[in-house]
């Protein structure tokens, strides 16, 4: 049989001869499903998430699965209903998650919405009344980069089976009965009401004031004190308040309002299916049958697929094709195929097959089927559990263990024990636990079965003992002995969905003695393969478990056994051999208290066992608006049911134009060299190719950025691995790449710099300086108690927005016009760079930005380059051309944040008094400019952070390396600038034996303060605040209880820190603070904005209509914003700098206050008249109904020769404290509990502006902790994707997360629209609040191991760096000495 057929939600489907190298999600988008999205390409990121439904014939019962579908081969799919985003609902009629999700502020950019969908909407498929801990769970394999996951989770809880604490619907869908947080329990409470419409008024429209604050608020419904919103509330660890909390109170308004669950209504599984998997259809209907596909396209990379349904027809076919490549889940091969190029010409599909999926029971043990997925495997191991009772079943709840932080759902639920078993992964979570548990393997092939203890299994790297022909087909366990105990042990960078960097799993059996009569000590992530430490076992066996004797020659000998070199693959030599003796200590106290052997170790074995994660709960906290009818409001993202509904287009989701070209990069192979020639031949010769283009190429001017310092194709010269070099066109994307890694260049190699301390060691440097000098630093020094000098480095970012760039570029076949669709934020320079590649005027290039999937500062130049590309294939081949990058290539290709490096020298008093500092800071700012002057002054403009310092000297410089251009990130600079001094401040406090708070606290500016940049600090609220949450938040009260937490126990130690923020809003460059809308007024009433700001997640759109609905006095739906065109919105700013709603919204506003005062007279004669009537009798009297708005910043400017002017409009302020909890054996941590307090002056949109700060703060987090970004010493880039780099899951934000918007401050300083402040970028640093917790754990066991005094720790503080500063025996045992370490070259390095 050669078709297959599938039902795609609710449709049955026959695909005849299918692409055998397609996957389920390229087949989807072909149909024009382009809800599911490319996020990854290696199942890390969950963009790509569908529900595959099938019926299990084991079972008897139809199984929902969450799946990615960028590994799920199409193929694959015969027999199972596939059902998508688009299956659920629409934006007119969306399904309940995808309504809950858009309407609880769930969606930012939208572009990970999808997957986060059918996940939740997986889990409810399976359990309709799921508990939220198994809400939480289930994204575990998704990740999202804009919202911080606590709206979503939100959202994703009102499904839980208890009543939702912030107000709830009834177990009958309706809003009678809500609990007290949620409203006062009386049916028709005002914090149920829907917010009041904004009125329309059609006489004389009243414009508000943009800048005038508001005289006077009211609360309440009309119940006077005893309305439930004005009633006193004291939340657990809070001081009590009679404020209203708005943000409750919406939330409970749109809960009330949600359609009602009904599983019952869902899509059902095809009968006809049921009767397929059974093999019960009759003659007349499609059967089930053996597949075997052989392709007809010569360019196939597989070229035949075979898929049997009995053992005996997989054994035959494996004589036959001895070489073929077995596919059960495609997690494994799927990435090889896709990361590694790896090519199978033939693949036989096993998933079909009963035998390998049997499970049975001995009175020894138990049997698994080799092909049973990890997610049968779960429920089996907890089934045995249940059944035989813990003592019995202790190797089954180790595999469980490993289990539970094993790859995501997606994953789990197709991966196989069998090819987590035959890969021979050296870092498999599994394998460690069936060697400790002593497995036996089965094999087979047509020359029968044999049975290999799994001790005997693994030979090498990637090499098992199993022979041609051969098929694993169970792994037994046996149950557990008496006297036997056995764990198991991972450590990853990131706890859910990452790879192990040590895993293992460890068992001893001892008499009645206590005599260890066998022990297995089995490790992942220390050799080529997993291993036994046979040398430790020994030393155990014989000797009495619990004697401290024991302890220390088995610590001993596994460190010794497994002790790695400096250059050892993997990198991170010291902390994996730290891991093995520190799981080994762990597993000596935890097996030593459940023999009940007394002994030291076992008192502390409640610090070392894994807890149960608690479920994650948060607060938001706003007071009401009620002078306006729509600004400050907590407005849904306009676009958001349309993102969770898979409506919402991005770049390319657009369909293509008849003989549409995609684009090929081909990459340098080398970080530095001239280029000595490229050779396309090979590529030219590939069938589908039509051109390759190289520097030669390009009509124009090929030099392009601010400096004109880099060139859009390299002519002469590589500057780092990496580089686009040539781009092929080609009729698919997947021969345009293939093509490109055809084409032949050859290099002369030069020196290449990478590292920041490299650079400035060999003064590599860009010529600008930029300096800030004021007081006299040498005499502050000379005054002061305590002079301290130092170093800090905080490492780079990648912004891993979801959506990597893209663009498709249009000629229009005269004048030289062309049209380009962009993923950037930056259409003008799109525009114009486009134009000036091409040598036309750019009158003739329009630029279009629809939506971005994220941008985070990403794709406001770095974007442009990858538009040129597009455009110049169009306009060489007269057709339309389309440039998608993969994640890997994405992240090679653009720049990330700086790395930033200081030396600093400051003088203090005794009691921490800041008396001068002298800084002197680098940035690596890649091979070319970009944007690192900009990122550099506003880094050395926030050096100061909040603090007051009297004398200051600070000198930045941009290093010069041959790295991706770095760019602008969230924060642009002005974190890395403030960390430096923070990390100062804390090694000040070490000298001083202070707490860093206090020092903090000490130093904060006061109002009237000068800055070291000449400016006077009017609008001055962080002292304020910093009060205010202290108080708030129990800052003291934690304080003493972390310290007593620390004293009660040995190994866990947790962190408490407080950390105040100020970010300058304006861009740096005067021209750029001017912003532009067009605003047009259509006869039958409806509004058209078009503006000069993206839209990228942030709500600026949102935001923008709210302003033009507040100013004509119109309801927000009569509001539209299309897209940003530079046709309709020239010479733009790019949405950047946190400036985008002060320059647009003034320009909406001004256009909008135009337009009503040219109505004014027709509202005020027609007053009660709808205004579509209104429109339309002023459209037939003539009266313009077209505006343009423009603004530009007052005063602003600044001359850093001179340190004269006005550098910063305004300052965005914030506060926050972090509470964390740190296991100083492995590095792991979590973040407990965090507080914020955020000045956003009056919000134009409170719901969004929480979701900003929440997603920046989650960003902030990552940067500092889990997100390291490595490259090879040959400067290739070692984090190309979610496997290797590691943002922050939903697992890792606060497990309590509290936010407050600072209410009733003094606005009237501030001359912004409607007297709000920017927030996309401001709160980013108070996720280092994270680190600087984690620092302070780690200093508790520095104190208590001996290790006192002054502590230098680097960012990000992942796991490795946290373990090994924590300075313990164990950690010391590890070391390698200096003299080791000669002459070798790392893995990986920190640039």
């Amino acid at each position: 049989m050669s078709s297959i057929l599938f039902y795609l939600n609710g449709q049955r489907v026959v695909v005849d001869r299918p692409d055998l190298d397609m996957t389920l999600l390229q087949y989807l988008r072909s149909t024009g499903l382009t809800g599911t999205k490319l996020g990854c390409g290696e199942g890390g990121c969950g963009a790509c998430t569908v529900m595959v439904s099938r019926y299990d014939t084991d079972e008897s019962r139809i199984i929902h699965s969450s799946v990615n579908a960028c590994l799920c081969p199409l193929v694959t799919i015969d027999g199972k209903h596939v059902i998508t985003v688009e299956g659920l609902g629409t934006s007119a009629n969306p399904h309940p998650v995808q309504e809950r999700i858009a309407l609880l502020h769930g969606s930012q950019c939208g572009f990970c919405t999808p997957g986060f969908v059918m996940s939740l909407y997986t889990l409810l498929r399976n359990k309709p009344n799921p508990t939220e801990h198994e809400i939480e769970e289930c994204f575990d394999g998704n990740l999202c980069r804009c919202t911080g996951y606590r709206p979503i989770l939100d959202a994703a809880k009102t499904f839980a089976d208890m009543a939702w604490k912030q107000g709830t619907v009834a177990a009958d869908g309706t809003a009678h009965v809500v609990e007290k947080k949620g409203g006062c329990g009386i049916d028709g409470c005002c914090r149920l009401q829907k917010s009041p419409e904004a009125v329309v008024t059609n006489g004389s429209p009243i414009v508000h004031d943009p800048i005038k604050a508001p005289t006077s608020i009211t609360s309440g419904c009309g119940k006077g004190s005893e309305c439930c919103k004005v009633q006193k509330r004291h939340d657990s660890g809070h001081a009590e308040s009679t404020a209203v909390n708005q943000a409750e109170a919406d939330k409970a308004a749109v809960i009330a309002k949600f359609q009602r669950y009904d599983p019952t209504q869902e899509l059902i599984f095809p009968p006809f299916l049921i009767r397929y998997a059974k093999r019960t259809t009759s003659d007349s209907e499609p059967q089930l049958l053996p597949l075997d596909i052989a392709s007809t396209d010569a360019q196939s990379w597989c070229k035949r697929y075979i898929r049997p349904l009995t053992l005996s027809a997989l054994l035959t076919a494996l004589e036959q094709y001895p070489d073929a490549k077995l596919v059960a889940g495609n997690s494994e091969v799927g990435v090889e195929i896709k990361l590694k190029r790896s090519k199978f010409a033939t693949q036989i599909y096993v998933n079909d097959i009963p035998e390998l999926r049997l499970i049975s029971e001995t009175p020894e043990g138990v049997a698994f089927g080799a092909n049973i997925t990890l997610a049968k495997f779960e429920q089996a191991l907890d089934a045995f559990t249940a059944k035989h009772g813990e003592r019995r079943t202790q190797s089954l709840a180790a595999l469980r263990e490993n289990l539970r932080y094993f790859a995501g759902n997606q994953i789990r639920n197709v991966a196989t024990i069998a090819g987590n078993i035959v890969t021979a992964s050296p870092i498999s979570d599994l394998n460690p636990v069936f060697l400790a548990a002593g497995a036996t393997l089965t094999l087979a092939s047509t020359q029968g079965e044999r049975q290999v203890p799994i001790t005997e299994f693994f030979l090498g790297y990637r090499r098992t003992a199993m022979r041609a022909g051969e098929v694993l087909v169970s792994v037994s366990v046996p149950f557990n002995k008496e006297g036997e105990v056995i764990r198991a042990f991972k450590q990853a960078k990131r706890k859910d969905d990452d790879i192990a960097i040590v895993t293992c799993g460890l068992r001893i059996r001892v008499d009645e003695n206590q005599r260890v009569v066998d022990a297995a000590f089995a490790y992942g992530g220390v050799a080529p393969t997993t291993v036994l430490a046979h040398a430790a076992a020994k030393a155990a066996v014989g000797g009495t478990w619990g004697d401290r004797e024991v302890l220390d020659r088995v610590l001993g000998a596994c460190q010794q056994e497994l002790k790695l070199d400096y250059a050892v693959p993997g990198g991170m030599a010291e902390y994996r051999t730290a891991l093995t003796t520190s799981f080994l200590f762990k597993f000596w106290a935890v097996s030593c208290c459940a023999l009940r052997i007394a002994c030291a170790e076992s008192a502390l074995a409640h610090e070392l066992d894994e807890e149960e994660r608690v479920v994650s709960k948060a607060r938001q906290e706003y007071a009401p608006v009620e002078d306006r009818a729509i600004v400050g409001k907590g407005v849904a993202h306009l676009a958001a049911l349309k993102q969770v509904t898979g409506e919402a287009r991005y770049v390319d989701d657009m369909p293509p134009i008849a003989g549409e070209l995609h684009v090929g990069l081909v990459l340098s192979t080398r970080a530095h060299a001239h280029i000595l020639g490229i050779n396309a031949d090979k590529a030219l010769a590939l069938p589908g190719v039509v051109r390759v283009l190289t520097a030669r190429d390009v009509p124009g001017e090929n030099h392009w950025n601010i400096f004109k310092d880099e060139e859009i194709l390299p002519a002469d010269t590589v500057h780092y691995y990496g580089q686009p070099l040539a781009l092929v066109l080609a009729t698919t994307q997947k021969t345009a790449q293939e093509a490109a890694r055809l084409v032949a260049v050859t290099y002369e190699e030069l020196p290449a710099v990478l590292s920041i301390r490299d650079a400035v060691a060999q003064s590599s440097f860009y010529d600008e300086t930029r300096q800030l000098i004021n007081g006299d630093v040498d005499k502050a020094l000379a005054a002061a108690d305590l002079v301290l000098d130092g170093e800090s480095y905080c490492g780079a970012q990648e912004h891993f927005y979801l959506e990597t760039m893209g663009a498709i570029a249009v000629p229009k076949g005269e004048d030289g016009e062309m049209e380009v669709f962009a993923s950037t934020q930056n259409p003008t320079e799109a525009q114009m760079v486009v134009a000036e590649v091409l040598g036309v005027p750019a009158s003739r290039v329009v630029c279009r930005v629809k939506r971005m999937g994220g941008g985070f500062g990403g794709k406001e130049s770095r974007s442009v380059l990858i538009a040129a590309f597009a455009a110049l294939g169009a306009h060489h081949t007269g057709r339309s051309v389309r440039i998608a990058l993969d994640r890997d290539e994405d992240m090679q290709v653009s720049g990330q944040r700086h790395p930033f490096y200081g030396r600093w020298t400051v003088g203090v008093t005794k009691e921490g008094r800041i008396l001068g500092l002298r800084a002197r800071i680098y940035s690596n700012g890649g091979f070319s400019h970009d944007l690192s002057i900009g990122v550099l002054e506003r880094a050395v403009s926030h050096l100061d952070n909040c603090y007051r310092m009297p004398a200051t000297d600070f000198v930045g410089r941009v290093c010069r390396t041959n790295t991706q251009s770095n760019t602008a990130f969230r924060s642009f600079g002005g974190c890395q600038g403030m960390f430096l001094s923070e990390n100062m401040l804390c090694e000040v406090a070490d000298r001083l034996i202070l707490s860093v708070d206090h020092v903090r606290e000490i130093n904060l500016y006061q109002t009237g303060d000068v800055t070291p940049f000449s400016q006077k600090l009017d609008d001055w609220n962080v002292p304020q605040m910093w009060a205010q949450l202290k108080s708030k938040a129990c800052y003291d009260e934690r304080r003493q209880a972390v310290d007593e937490f620390n004293r009660q126990s040995t190994h866990r130690k947790r962190g408490l820190a407080m950390l105040p923020t100020k970010f300058g809003i304006s861009f740096g460059v005067k021209h750029l603070n001017q912003g532009m809308a067009l605003v047009h007024i259509y006869m039958d009433g409806s509004v058209l904005v078009a503006h000069g700001g993206t839209e990228m997640g942030q709500g600026l759109h949102t935001k923008m209509a709210m302003v033009a609905a507040e100013t004509l006095e119109l309801p927000l739906e009569s509001i539209f914003i299309s897209e940003t065109a530079t046709n309709t919105a020239a010479n733009t700013s790019p949405t950047a700098a946190s400036a985008s709603s002060d320059l647009n919204g003034f320009a909406v506003y001004n256009a909008c206050k135009e337009l009503a005062d040219r109505l004014r007279p027709y509202r005020e004669r027609m007053a009660g008249e709808p205004f579509a009537k209104i429109a339309k009798v002023a459209y037939l009297d003539r009266c313009n109904l077209t505006a343009a708005g423009h603004y530009c910043t007052p005063d602003i400017g600044f001359n850093w020769m001179k340190n004269e002017g006005l550098l910063y409009f305004y300052f965005t302020q914030g506060v926050a404290i972090a509470e964390v909890e740190l296991d100083t054996l492995t590095g792991s941590h979590s973040t407990l509990r965090v507080d914020i307090i955020m000045d956003v002056g009056r919000s134009l949109n409170k719901a969004i502006d929480i979701g900003q700060i929440e997603g920046a703060f989650a960003q902030g987090q990552g940067w500092t902790t889990t997100e390291e970004f490595l490259y090879f010493p040959n400067g290739r880039l070692f984090t190309t994707g979610p496997g290797n780099y590691k943002i922050p899951s939903a697992m890792d934000i606060p497990r309590d997360f509290r936010v407050d918007l600072l209410e009733g401050s003094d606005t009237s300083v501030l001359r912004t629209i409607f007297s709000s402040k920017g927030v996309g970028e401001p709160p980013l640093f108070l996720g280092a609040s994270v680190f600087f917790a984690l620092r302070d754990a780690v200093l508790a066991k520095r104190r208590e191991v001996g290790v006192p005094g002054r502590l230098v720790m680097e960012s990000p503080a992942t796991p490795e760096i946290l373990r090994m500063a924590c300075e313990d025996q164990l950690a010391q045992m590890a070391r390698i000495p200096g003299v080791l370490k000669e002459g070798k070259t790392p893995f990986v390095v920190r640039i």
